[in-house]
């Protein structure tokens, strides 16, 4: 099994120091204001996502340690699948989610797959295909005309009829998905050796 350190990544780190500057895209062109603060609280939030499975083995990153069925290798494949899809949804509209009430037993175990680490699967592997995500994200945070254009919401239990969400306001349920799942893998990775990623 193979150590993988996962500290601030050249990606995040980047995203976070010009976020926070307003340096630019390298494009040529300031990035400040609201843009930049979306890129550094994403930046911020994978960051401490990523953090509690610094030095861990593969089969570590597969462990469950506590009477959750979470294991820090599935909340990284879980989150990366969430804001891959919320992204394409900014782009596509509701067909890059998915109709909940069209979907079938294969497509519910796909999903439950997402919480575990599978054959075949590395930490290493688990957190290139997050930090590719992320890139994808960052370019259209940067270069998306327009934050207020909106798509409807596909239809699922847990979403108003009719509703339409912003690319805004996807950005920023990313933002707080990502966050949430930062302290459940705290959590984990506390359950397992101690480690703390704070305090």
């Amino acid at each position: 099994m193979t150590n993988v350190t996962a500290g601030t990544t050249p990606e995040t780190a980047s995203a976070a120091a010009e976020a926070g500057k307003g340096t630019g895209t390298g494009k040529g062109t300031a990035l400040s204001g609201e843009r930049a603060d979306l890129l550094e609280s994403l930046a911020r939030h994978r960051h401490f996502l990523r953090l509690p499975t610094r030095d861990l083995t593969d089969e570590q990153a597969g462990q469950r340690t506590t009477v959750s069925e979470l294991c820090l290798g599935g909340l990284i494949k879980h989150v990366t699948s969430t804001e891959r899809g919320w992204i394409a949804f900014i782009t596509e509209g509701p067909s890059a989610l998915g109709d909940f009430d069209a979907m079938t037993e294969e497509d519910f175990a796909r999903r439950a797959d997402e919480f575990r680490m599978l054959p075949g699967d590395t930490l290493a592997g688990v957190l290139d295909a997050y930090t590719e995500v992320a890139r994808t994200t960052d370019t259209l945070v940067t270069s998306l005309p327009d934050l207020d254009a909106t798509q409807p919401l596909p239809k699922a239990p847990w979403f108003e009829p009719g509703a339409h969400w912003s690319a805004r306001r996807v950005l920023l349920h990313v933002i707080a998905e990502t966050a949430q799942h930062a302290g459940h893998a705290d959590i984990i990775r506390e359950a397992l050796d101690n480690a703390k990623s704070m305090g």
